[in-house]
């Protein structure tokens, strides 16, 4: 009897919406690699963060054959995904294409980079994949690249509890190499914008500009900017281990008994 052996699962989402260029061209490039499921917002959810929907209810809606739109977060689409419309676990979870970039300390903002999070805390290999700028893809470039780096992803796999996060330059090129690169610094304007409605009620707009990056040589903002894809290995685990130690010496921190310990007792006065 010929065993019949399923194609990997891939789940595929973003945060930019079903209906986005970006992830028409992701999920189009993971058809090489397995059976590709698509649930993403049904709207625009960017700088969303990990939010998840706990207060009111979601709906689903088919979008044509294993594509469903969600209306929550990224988050909620990957946790519900995971857990209620996919047929099996998947093999590899991929975010994106987002228009835009997600370098440095954006991570902890995108939405895009939240999806790949969501699956990755639940022990599925996760990639975010971006495109700084807002110029048009360079679709074929793009999609050779993403099929290359999921590809790898499936064949050597990842460690628990880390993911993938690529950034592409704003024209990506022949040229265009990978570096595997740390996280950089980001610069924006900080702003908030006060307006106020036709009913004299104020309401606010924050935000501002990108005001450039910080010069750290082997981060993912240089290797953009030098017309290069960045390959960044992030960990979920933020502790800050340099610190841990220094930190368990302060003073103010010490058990009252040991800092009251050089002090007279009432049996010594005696």
């Amino acid at each position: 009897m010929r065993t019949v052996v399923n194609r990997p699962l891939i789940l595929v989402s973003n945060d930019d919406g079903i209906h986005a260029p970006g992830i028409e061209l992701l999920a189009g490039a993971m058809e090489a690699l397995g059976e590709v499921w698509v649930v993403a917002p049904a709207t625009e959810q960017s700088a969303v963060s990990g939010a998840i929907s706990l207060r009111q209810p979601l709906r689903i809606v088919e979008h044509g054959e294993r594509r469903l739109a969600v209306s929550g977060t990224p988050t909620d689409c990957v946790y519900i995904a995971l857990n209620h419309a996919l047929p099996r676990r998947p093999t590899l979870c991929v975010s994106g294409i987002n228009h835009g970039a997600n370098l440095g300390d954006d991570v902890l903002y995108s939405g895009t980079v939240a999806a790949a999070i969501e699956a990755t805390l639940s022990d599925v290999p996760s990639i975010a994949f971006s495109q700084a700028g807002r110029g048009a893809f360079e679709e074929r470039l793009l999609a050779t690249w993403v099929e290359r780096i999921a590809r790898a992803a499936l064949a050597r796999g990842m460690p628990r509890a880390t993911f993938l996060n690529v950034n592409f330059p704003p024209t990506l090129s022949p040229q265009s190499n990978i570096r595997v690169s740390k996280l950089g610094r980001r610069n924006y304007g900080r702003q908030v914008v006060a307006k106020e409605d036709p009913r004299h009620l104020p309401y606010y707009w924050l935000g501002g500009s990108e005001l450039g990056f910080d010069d750290m040589p082997g981060s993912d903002c240089n290797a953009v900017a030098a017309g290069d894809i960045s390959l960044s290995p992030v960990d979920l685990d933020l502790t800050h281990y340099r610190f841990l130690g220094e930190l368990r010496q302060w003073d103010e921190l010490q058990p009252v008994s040991d800092m009251n310990s050089d002090q007279p007792t009432r049996d010594d006065n005696e």
